[in-house]
Formats: structure tokens, sequence, C-alpha cells
């Protein structure tokens, strides 16, 4: 291995005249006569002598198994015969193998006889002989290689992270740390698995080209463990469009201004940092209750109003005249022996109804709730055993959907979310996402099924935000149709009557009247005229109906319930368009183009409002409607100018600059969080939010609009400025707000402490509104 001159694989020996051949070899042409032994002439008749060297044994070809060695002159008759061949400059060719070729004889596929430091061939063809590196000697040559590469691009990458944005320089860091330990792994004997190699070289090229709205979390990947650990399995998955991951984003890039090391502070880093809602502390079922019990009918008869007059508009996923008539004769008749899910849905209601009660009259002082003694005899009525098993009808439906929104109005919104899926199979196991064309079902019947739908498609539409996750449903299998602006008492009307029965007239009515079609407002006048078309006079019967239809409407909490799914349709348009992980992929162009025609779309929406509902000067008798929609419309603003914000905030972070649309909708985006605090009263009243508001998701109407104001105030608005003043007083009058809501509610406590810590580690100066030592006094 180490001479540096190879011979050929068999040596020559000189031979003598053919006429002593014979005598050489004794005894040994009886054996040999079946190989044909050609006759050579003499030796010097072969040309010029080529001088070889004698063969190392360790290249000398192996001899053949069961064969031995022995010398010249005592032969074994098994020995190979050595063949002379012709030695000329032209037709040199070796019979043996040698153990590596030159470059030149392998690119020709040739014989090499493997001499150093040139072979035969190429010293008789007069070019340049080399030989290559072995194939474990190019391994290590190409490891090498290899490790100064991937040693040069970390020292690139930890240069340029600090000028990365938060998300992207944290998941920087963690590639390489990981990448550290991997290499020790390696050391110690445990390789890392090529494929986790190739997963982490295609994360690190898609932060390479962050999405376009620098929304990093919206990218199709996550890179937290949800199984870490009882408190992140509690939140688990919260995706870009939770106002947490905005607070979270918001937390990761000033630390990182600050140059904080993600390894010091992983778990104040984890998103489950800047939760503020309650799924990690239990729900105390109560084993103890007997389900069978009912509270006195005065009692009764409170919360069952309570909950028609401040959750039913909103949330009609009960027939509210046949849940009275049955509700009456339950009380009235007290041998009445109902079915275990209509008697869930009676405690769900006295649940739901005692909770609102119990803040609004001020009663969280007292020890015992309620409404926990509720849910607990709806539970055992209908969700525990094999209930979940059962194959569900519409009372199962109904149940799902009350249990889904007691837990969101309590905190609980990771369960809610995990219910309200079950309840919205449930409804499409019934074909509830399907208009209905059955004679066997009543019309007035129909007519709640389909709000018991859209009911559901509200609640999962609001979870869907709070949470960051993609909705239960999609619009390509719904043709359920929009529910009929009329009251349920009005139901027997004969002109209702015709517009449910006849699906024709209904279209009209829906297309005519205002929703999901430009340029078919109503007018400004306020009066029930105001919703009567100016259009040609009725020529067939479905317009006859129509007409019909549109005299008798007037202003009621079915309207607000219709003009409340049309902003939900876009709320979730909105979702699927800049949220998705699909949307990750588009360019900022498009974002752009989709953020503006969303944009034209909600202010469509308000233009098409009618004037009792409008949020400042409405009629008195729908306050609760007006300010519901109003905080449902700031929240649809909040969350399609959100990623202008968003990238507007980063602009430092090495992306390009943004342009003036970008500019503009961040400015939008700071506005309608103002806009969404001025709807509060001054100073703070807790029982203005549980008389008035949508006091189930207030907190997460105030925590979007509070993330956004923040993100303003620290990372954007120029100190002295009009525009800075005006959200430095937003955001004490949301820190006010929540500091008060803290006395009564937990979650608003935790939202409260977040707040408050941001604002006092970031912005030290503006400390006096975000602590305050007695917050009664605020």
């Amino acid at each position: 291995m180490s001479d540096n001159k190879r011979p050929p694989p068999f040596s020559y020996p000189s031979y003598p005249s053919s006429s002593s051949t014979s005598s050489d070899f004794p005894g040994t042409e009886p054996k040999y006569r079946s190989w044909p032994v050609p006759q050579y002439p003499p030796q010097s008749s072969l040309g010029p002598s080529v001088s070889y060297e004698p063969v190392p044994s360790s290249h000398a070809e192996t001899p053949a198994a069961g064969t031995s060695r022995s010398a010249p002159g005592d032969r074994a008759v098994s020995s190979k015969v050595a063949i002379p061949r012709t030695a000329s400059n032209s037709t040199w060719t070796s019979s043996g193998r040698v153990s590596r070729a030159c470059e030149n004889c392998r690119d020709q596929k040739a014989k090499c006889s493997g001499h150093r430091p040139t072979c035969q061939r190429c010293q008789e063809s007069g070019i340049r002989c080399s030989y290559g590196d072995r194939k474990r000697e190019k391994m290590a040559k190409q490891l090498g290689d290899l490790t100064t590469q991937v040693q040069v691009y970390e020292a690139l990458l930890r240069e340029i992270s600090p000028k990365l944005g938060p998300e992207m320089a944290q998941y920087v860091d963690q590639i390489l740390n990981d990448q550290r330990d991997d290499n020790e792994q390696v050391a110690g004997g445990h390789r890392a698995s090529a494929s986790l190699s190739a997963s982490k070289v295609a994360d690190a090229a898609l932060l390479s080209n962050p999405s376009p709205g620098s929304s990093l979390a919206a990218l199709d990947y996550t890179n937290e463990d949800f199984n870490r650990d009882e408190k992140i399995q509690a939140m688990g998955f919260v995706g870009e469009h939770s106002e947490i991951a905005w607070m979270y984003r918001l937390k990761r890039l000033l630390e990182r201004s600050n140059s904080v090391s993600p390894r010091e502070t992983w778990d104040r880093q984890s998103v489950s940092s800047v939760n503020f809602f309650l799924d990690d502390s239990d729900i105390p079922v109560i084993d103890e209750v007997d389900p069978t019990q009912r509270p006195p009918v005065t009692v009764a008869d409170q919360l069952v109003d309570g909950y028609f007059h401040a959750v039913h508009p909103t949330f009609p996923i009960v027939g509210k005249m046949i849940f009275l008539a049955q509700y009456k004769s339950f009380y009235s008749a007290p041998y009445v022996r109902p079915g275990k899910r209509w008697l869930a849905i009676l405690n769900l209601i006295f649940a739901i109804a005692a909770r609102h009660a119990r803040h609004l009259y001020n009663e969280t002082e007292n020890g015992s709730d309620d409404s926990l003694v509720y849910f607990s005899r709806a539970w055992k009525l209908s969700m525990s055993d094999t209930a979940l098993l059962e194959h569900p009808n519409l009372q199962q439906v109904q149940v799902e959907g009350l249990t889904s929104f007691y837990l969101m109005s309590i905190g609980q919104v990771n369960r809610s979310w995990r219910i309200c899926g079950i309840s919205l199979r449930s409804a499409v196991t019934m074909g509830l996402n399907l208009r209905s064309e059955s004679n066997s079902i009543v019309h007035v019947s129909k007519e709640t099924r389909y709000r018991v739908w859209w009911s559901l498609y509200m609640l999962d539409n609001s979870l869907c935000v709070m949470t960051g996750r993609p909705p239960s449903t999609s619009d390509d299998f719904c043709t359920t149709p929009l529910p009929v602006p009329y009251r349920e008492e009005e139901f027997m009307d004969n002109k209702v009557v015709q517009l449910i029965a006849d699906n024709d007239a209904r279209t009209i009515f829906m297309e005519t009247f205002c929703l999901r079609g430009p340029g078919k407002a109503v007018d400004n006048g306020g009066s029930p005229d105001s919703f009567r078309t100016h259009g040609p006079t009725p020529v067939n019967q479905s317009e006859q109906i129509v007409a019909g239809a549109i005299e008798v409407l007037t202003p009621n909490t079915s309207l607000y319930f219709l003009y409340h799914i049309d902003l939900a349709l876009v709320m979730r348009e909105s979702v699927d368009l800049l949220y998705s992980p699909g949307a990750a992929r588009k360019s900022w162009r498009e974002l752009e183009a989709n953020i503006s025609m969303l944009h034209a779309k909600i202010e469509a929406w308000l233009s098409r409002l009618p004037p009792a509902f409008h949020f400042g000067q409405g009629a008195p008798a729908f306050e609760r409607q007006r300010v519901s929609l109003a905080f449902r419309y700031y929240s649809t603003k909040l969350l399609i100018t959100q990623p202008c914000l968003s990238r507007l905030a980063q602009k430092n972070s090495g992306s390009d600059p943004p342009s003036r649309f970008c500019e503009t909708m961040a400015s939008v985006c700071v506005e309608t969080g103002c806009q969404m605090f001025d709807l509060l009263p001054d100073p703070p009243d807790l029982s203005w939010v549980y008389r008035v508001a949508p006091w189930w998701c207030i907190l997460h109407y105030l925590m979007q609009s509070t993330t956004v104001l923040i993100i303003e105030l620290l990372l954007l608005a120029k100190p002295g400025t009009a525009k800075f003043r005006r959200v430095v007083a937003q955001v004490a009058k949301a820190i006010y707000w929540l500091a008060e809501m803290s006395t009564k509610d937990p979650s608003c406590q935790r939202a409260w402490l977040v707040c408050r810590d941001l604002i006092s580690e970031h912005a030290p100066e503006l400390g006096a509104f975000a602590g305050p030592a007695d917050r009664g006094k605020t």
C-alpha cells in the first residue's frame, strides 16, 4: 500500500528455448493435456525487454481455495502456469486485477497495471496519470468540508440573528441549539435522525422567506410541544388570529430587543405565559347533586326570563315558544316526567342565567355558585356514562351547544371549543347544515332547526377567533338558509308563514332585503317603512309574498340576529383568507388585495345596518343588540387590519418596507381599538357589562383591542403626538377596566396581570396606570 510503484499482477520469468520446455517440468505434461499451451518463440524474439519489479506478496493475486504455494523448483501440479504476454506500445494488456486503477483507466474502463506514479497505459500514451482518493478518503474529506460549511453557516446565522424578527430569531436560536445537542449525542454514540435534519432544513427555508403578513405563527408548523406539561395541554394550540398569539408575539419582540436568551427564559417565552383563560383550572362537577331536583318556581321564573332576555337573542339555540310551553307544563303539573335531555336543557339554561345574575347583582362575594349545581345536574343527565355514545337527536345537539356556551362564559375556552365541535358534528349527523325539503316537518320546526344551526355556527366562529384554531364547519357543505328576521311570536302570522314555506320567495326576500350583496342597502328613515323596497310592482306569487313580508317587518331581535350572522360570515372569510396556513404562502400584494376587499365588505355591512341598530344613535330599546353588534364589528375590523399593524411593527426586522396601504390599514387597526374602548363607560361600571354588553365574551373583545393598542404604544407611536396621547389614554382605560373586572373574574385578573407586567417591564414610565395599589380606587 505504501509502495509508490505497482507491478503487474504476474511475474514473467525468462524462458529458455522451446526445445527445453518439456524437460523443465518432468511428469507434468500428462496432467495438463487438456490445457492448450501455445509454443512460444525464444525470449529474444519478443522485442525490447521490459523490466518489471517483483510483485509483493500483499499485492499478488490470492490463490484459489484449496491451492497452496510452493517453491519454483517444487511446484505443485495445481499451481497456476504463468503465461507471458506480448509487450508492445500499442497492445499492452493485463489479465490481473489491481486494488486501485488510475483515473484515466477508470474513465476508459480499461485494465490498469496499477504502477505508481504512472501506470503502464498512461506511460505508453504519454498522458498524465493520477490516482483518486479511495472511498473512505473521499468520505472523510467530504465530511470535513461539510463540517467547515456548517460552522460557517452557524456563524452567519448567529451574526444576523439579532437583526431578525422575534419569532424568526427565536426559531434560528432553537435550530442552532438543537443542532448542538445533536452533535453532542453523535459524539456520545447517538446519531440524530436524517428526517429530523431534513425537517429543520425545510423550516429554516420557510423562515428565510417569512410570511408577507409577518405572521410566522400562521405558517403550517408549530415550534412548541403542547404535550410538555399540564399547563400547555390545558391551553393547547393557539393560532395566529387569536389575541393571545398577538400578545405572545409582542412579548417575544420586546424580549428580543432586550437581548434576552430564549433558553434562559423558556417557560416565560411559552405561549402559555400570556394565556389568560382558565382551562388549566378544574371544573368542579358536583357528584352528590340530585338531577331530578328543581329550584322553586319563583327562582326558576327569574332564571328563565333572564336567559331569554340576555342570551337568547344572540344564541337562539332553543325554540322559545315551544320551550316556554313545555316549561310551564313542567312546573304546573308536578307529576310530569320529561326526558333526561329536556331536563338537561332546562338545567343548562338555569346555569347560564345563574352565572349572569351572579355578576349582574354582584353576588360574587357569596361563596356558593348555583350555576355549578345546575351545570352538574345537566352533566349527569346528558353527558355522563354512555350518553356521548348514543345517536344524537335535536335535543342532544342543543344540550351540547348550551354546554359549550356555558364553558365559554366561565373562561374554559379550550373545553368549550371541543364540545362545540361535538355539537356541530351531531348537527351535521342530523342534516341541519342543509336546507330541509321534508314534507313531514312543519315549517315552524324547520325554521327552529335553521336557528339551531346558525347559533352553533356563531358560537364556533367566536371560539375559532378566541383560540386561533380553524373553524369546525365548511361553508361549502352548508346550504342552510339564513333565518327569517321575524320574532318567534310572529311565526303564526300568515305572511310570515308564506315566506317560510316558499323557498323562492325566501331567496328573493334575502337578496332584496339587505344581505350578501352590494347595493341593496335599506332606506335610512328609521321607521317600519324603511324596510319597504321601491322596486317594480310584484308580478308573480313569490314576489307578492316578499312584498307582503316586508310590509310587516319591523326592527326586532331576530333582525339583529340576522345581521349578526352576516357579520360572522365576513369574520369567517377573514380567517380563511388572512390566517389560514395556505394564506401564509401568498405574497404580500395578494394579502393586501384580500385586506382591501374584506375592509370594503365590513364597511358595506355597516352602511346596510338599520338605523335602529346604529351604534351611537340607535333605538334605546335595542341597546344590548347595538352594543353587541358594535363589539362584533370592531372585532372583525381588528381581525382584518391586524396583519398590517404586525407587518409595520416588524419593519426594522429586515423585511421590505411597508407600503402606504399597509400604513393606512395599521392606522385603521389602532383607531378601531380606540373606538372599541369608546363603547365602555368611564369610569368602569361592571353592572353595565352584564346589563348591556355581551358578557360571555367581553374579555376577548377587550384583550383584542388592548393588545393592538399596546403594540402601537410600545413599538410605533411617537411620544408627544396627538395619536400617542390618545393611545396612552385608551391603554390607561383598558388597564383600569381590566383591574376593576379582575376583582370579580379570575380570567380578567390574569389578563390584567399580563398587560400590567408587559407595560411595567418595557415602559416603566407608563407604570403609574399599569399597577395601581388599590384597584378599587382607580
